[in-house]
C-alpha cells in the first residue's frame, strides 16, 4: 500500500473526534481499531461490526501505526 493511499484513508480534522486520526473522515478512529485488534477482535469481525469499513482501511491503520513507531527514537540521558 502506497503512502498516498494511506493518507487518503487516514484523515485528521479538528471537527471530527477532536482531531484524532480517523478512517476516511468517519467517526471511527485509528486508536479505536488498534485497540480492538490488540484485544483479539479479528479483521473479519471489525468489517462485520462496521460495514462501512474496507479491508484496505485496516491495512492503512496498521501501516499508519508502523510509521509512527518507525519514527520513535530512544536516547540515553546521562547523569552527572
Amino acid at each position: 500500500m502506497e503512502q498516498v493511499n494511506i493518507m487518503d484513508r487516514i484523515t485528521a480534522n479538528p471537527d471530527v473526534m477532536v482531531g484524532k486520526p480517523t478512517i476516511r473522515g468517519m467517526r471511527i478512529t485509528v486508536e479505536q481499531l488498534l485497540k480492538a485488534l490488540a484485544n483479539g477482535i479479528t479483521t473479519d469481525q471489525l468489517l462485520e461490526d462496521y460495514p462501512e469499513l474496507e479491508k484496505e482501511d485496516i491495512r492503512a491503520v496498521l501501516l499508519y501505526a508502523s510509521h509512527l513507531v518507525d519514527e520513535e527514537r530512544v536516547y540515553a540521558v546521562g547523569s552527572n
